[in-house]
C-alpha cells in the first residue's frame, strides 16, 4: 500500500510542477482516474474530487491542492518527529506525546494520522 500511495504521490508532484509550468494540465483518462484514486488518500471526498474533473483548469487547481496536502502533512510529521524525539530523549514522555497529539489536531491526510498514531501508541 505505501508503495502505491508513494507512487501516486510521486505522480501528483511531477504533474504539479508541470502543470504550474505549463499554467494547467491535459484532463485525460488516466489524470482522471490518478486523481480519483487519489483523492482518499489525501482526504478529498469524492464529490470534491468530481468537481476538479470538470475542467482543466479545475484539475489543475485540485492537482495543487493534492500536492500541497501531501508536501505540508510531510513538513508537519517530520517536525513533530523531531520535536517529539528530542522530548522523549530529553525523559519528557508528556511532552513528546503532545507532539503528536498536536499533529493529530491539524492533520488531515490519513497515512501522516497512522503515523502520528503509532508514534503515540508507542510512546505509551
Amino acid at each position: 500500500m505505501v508503495e502505491d500511495l508513494e507512487g501516486d504521490w510521486h505522480q501528483l508532484r511531477v504533474l504539479d510542477t508541470h502543470a504550474q509550468q505549463e499554467g494547467t494540465v491535459i484532463l485525460d483518462d488516466a489524470l482522471r482516474t490518478l486523481l480519483r484514486r487519489a483523492g482518499p488518500s489525501v482526504a478529498i471526498p469524492p464529490a470534491e474530487v468530481e468537481a476538479g474533473l470538470r475542467t482543466p483548469e479545475a484539475a489543475t487547481a485540485l492537482l495543487h491542492q493534492m500536492r500541497q496536502r501531501v508536501t505540508e502533512g510531510s513538513r508537519r510529521m517530520s517536525d513533530a518527529l523531531h520535536r517529539m524525539y528530542r522530548l522523549r530523549d530529553q525523559g519528557d514522555l508528556d511532552g513528546a506525546r503532545q507532539q503528536m497529539r498536536d499533529l493529530l489536531s491539524v492533520e488531515v491526510v490519513p497515512y501522516y494520522r497512522e503515523l502520528a498514531q503509532g508514534q503515540l501508541a508507542d510512546l505509551d
